[in-house]
C-alpha cells in the first residue's frame, strides 16, 4: 500500500535541446512505496524524465524537490544521489565477478565489509543468482546480466529506484520471469519506483501509477486501472491496451445512441455526435467475443461481424486471435475455448461486442 508522503516532486521541470523543448511537465509527485511507469513511445520523453529526476541531466528550467529539499539538478547533489538507484537498459557492468558488482555501490559508500557481504548475499538471493556469486560478469546471459544490474542498485537500498526499459533487450520469457521477481522485490524493499517503458504489461504489473507520454508532456496520468479503462484520448487508448482502434463517422444519433459507418459496416454505439462527423472507436480485445455461429439471436451485444481469422498469438492461457471483418479486430480468447471452437487461421467467425464497451474520441 502506498503512503501519503510525498518523496519527490518536479515543478515545471523543462528540458531543451538545440533550442527545441523536448519535456515539459509542470507538476509530477512521487509518493512513498508507490511504483510509476511512465509510458509511451520512442521519443516521448520517458528517458528525458527519468534522467533529469535523476539528476543525470540538468533540464533548463524547473525544481527539482526531495522530501520536500531543493535537490542541485547539475547533479551535484551527493546526498540525494546516494538515496536513489538508477537501472539502465545497458547494465554496464564492471569486468570483474558478480559479488564484486553487486557490492560496488555499497563501497563507494563506504559501508563496512561485513555489512556488504550481508546486504550482497540478500540481493543475490532476492534475484536468484546467489550461485552466480564468484562467476565473472563477462560469463552470464543476458537475463542474469541485467538481475545483476537490479541486485546492485537494491543492495543501497535507495528510496527511489529509476528504471528506464530495464526488459527491453530480454526474450519474453526472461522478461516475464524478472517482472515477477522485481514486482516482489519493490513490494519488500520499500523502494519507491519510476519506470520508463513503452510496454503497456510491463506498466500493469509493476506500477500502482501511469503517466502516459507524448512529445515531451504527460497527456494522461492516474492509477492504472483509470488509465487502462478511461484513456483521454485515442493515442493514450494505443498505449493502454486498447489494440483495437478503429476510425468511422456517425450516420445517425437518437437517445443516446450513436450509429456509425466503420469501413462500410453499421456499428452502434453509447454516445452523442452530429452526423458526419469523423470519430475515432477504441475497444479492449477482451470485450470482443469470438464464436463460430452466428449469435445474433443469442447475444445482447449490438454489433455483429462476420469476419476471418488471420493470425492467432498465444499468450500462455490466453490468445490473441486478429480478425478480419471488412475491418481488423483483435480479440482474446482463452487456450480452452480456442481448443473447443477448433479455430485456426482461415476459420470463419463471428465477433461482437456491446455498444457499452467501446470508447468514443473526436477525430482531431
Amino acid at each position: 500500500m502506498n503512503g501519503d508522503t510525498v518523496i519527490l516532486e518536479a515543478r515545471d521541470l523543462v528540458v531543451r535541446r538545440g533550442g527545441a523543448e523536448v519535456l515539459s511537465v509542470p507538476e509530477f509527485t512521487l509518493h512513498e512505496r508507490e511504483s510509476v511507469a511512465l509510458i509511451g513511445p520512442n521519443g516521448a520523453g520517458k528517458s528525458t524524465m527519468l534522467l533529469s529526476l535523476a539528476t543525470l541531466l540538468q533540464p533548463s528550467a524547473g525544481d527539482i524537490l526531495f522530501h520536500g529539499s531543493r535537490v542541485q539538478a547539475s547533479g551535484g547533489d551527493t546526498s540525494y544521489r546516494r538515496r536513489i538507484a538508477m537501472v539502465f537498459q545497458e547494465p554496464l557492468l564492471f569486468d570483474t565477478t558478480v559479488f564484486d558488482n553487486v557490492a560496488s555501490g555499497l563501497k563507494i559508500r563506504g559501508v563496512p565489509r561485513d555489512e556488504i557481504r550481508k546486504r550482497v548475499g540478500e540481493c543475490l538471493e532476492r534475484f536468484h543468482i546467489d550461485h552466480l556469486a564468484d562467476r565473472s560478469a563477462r560469463r552470464i546471459s543476458g537475463g542474469e546480466v541485467q538481475r545483476t544490474s537490479l541486485a546492485r542498485a537494491f543492495a543501497t537500498r535507495p528510496e527511489v529506484v529509476f528504471l528506464d526499459e530495464p526488459f527491453i533487450a530480454l526474450d519474453p520469457p526472461t522478461r516475464h520471469a524478472l517482472m515477477v521477481d522485481l514486482a516482489q522485490v519493490l513490494r519488500d524493499s520499500g523502494s519507491s519506483a519510476i519506470i520508463a517503458t513503452h510496454d503497456q504489461m510491463e506498466a500493469l504489473r509493476l506500477a500502482d501509477r501511469m503517466m502516459v507520454m507524448q512529445g515531451g508532456r504527460v497527456v494522461q496520468s492516474g492509477t492504472t486501472a483509470e488509465v487502462t479503462a478511461h484513456p483521454v484520448n485515442a493515442f493514450a487508448a494505443s498505449f493502454v491496451g486498447m489494440e483495437n482502434v478503429l476510425t468511422g463517422s456517425v450516420v445517425s444519433s437518437a437517445g443516446g445512441m450513436l450509429t456509425l459507418d466503420v469501413a462500410g459496416r453499421t456499428m452502434e454505439i453509447v454516445g452523442s455526435g452530429s452526423p458526419g462527423e469523423r470519430v475515432v472507436l477504441c475497444t479492449h480485445p477482451e470485450h470482443v467475443v469470438v464464436t463460430t455461429v452466428d449469435p445474433h439471436h443469442r447475444t445482447s451485444a449490438r454489433n455483429v461481424f462476420p469476419g476471418t481469422v488471420t493470425r492467432i498469438v498465444p499468450l500462455g492461457a490466453v490468445h490473441k486471435v486478429y480478425l478480419d471483418c471488412g475491418f481488423p479486430l483483435v480479440a482474446s480468447v482463452t487456450a480452452h475455448s480456442l481448443a473447443e471452437l477448433g479455430m485456426v487461421p482461415g476459420s470463419r467467425v463471428f465477433a461482437s461486442f456491446k455498444a457499452t464497451s467501446v470508447h468514443l474520441y473526436r477525430k482531431g
